[in-house]
């Protein structure tokens, strides 16, 4: 038990160490959508997607919709994540660190800076005063992803990075 545990772990891991991927589970976590429209909306290759698509479903992180007919009349099948509104990068998981950078990169490259609100500062914190702000942190990310999703709320992302300031 503990190896399948250990390949779900791996196979997880290994899904979330890619920025496309991360943009995939967002995109996907009110909408369902096909691989054709992800391709779309992301600038890709539809093959490419589709292998993104596939290793997400893998890995349980994203599951097939009902099939349902395109314009021409093909069958489509809408996909839609199952979770993972936000995530903690672990320092120890450094390729799913650099994938979520990745993801935040691109996701902003494709806005107009007046859309976005930034804050840049330095913190003097003690060992413990930093730890205490990341369970802070952690709270407030808790308390807010357990806001349902209604027709009057606005999807708002949030990229939060501690990092040595040297």
């Amino acid at each position: 038990m503990t190896n399948q545990r250990r390949d779900a772990a791996e196979v997880r891991a290994s899904a979330l160490a890619s920025g496309v991927r991360l943009r995939i589970i967002r995109l996907t976590r009110t909408q369902a959508m096909t691989n054709k429209e992800l391709a779309e909306r992301l600038g890709r290759d539809p093959a490419t997607t589709l292998h993104h698509v596939r290793k997400l479903v893998d890995a349980g992180l994203l599951e097939p919709q009902s099939p349902r007919r395109g314009n021409r009349g093909a069958k489509e099948i809408p996909y839609r994540s199952k979770g993972l509104p936000w995530a903690r990068g672990p320092r120890s998981e450094e390729p799913i660190a650099e994938a979520m950078l990745e993801a935040f990169l691109s996701e902003a490259g494709e806005l107009d800076m007046k859309d976005v609100d930034q804050v840049r500062f330095v913190l003097d914190l003690t060992p413990e005063r930093r730890e205490e702000y990341e369970r802070r942190l952690d709270e407030l990310f808790e308390e807010f992803d357990h806001d349902p999703v209604a027709p009057d709320t606005e999807r708002t992302a949030v990229y939060i990075a501690l990092y040595p300031s040297l």
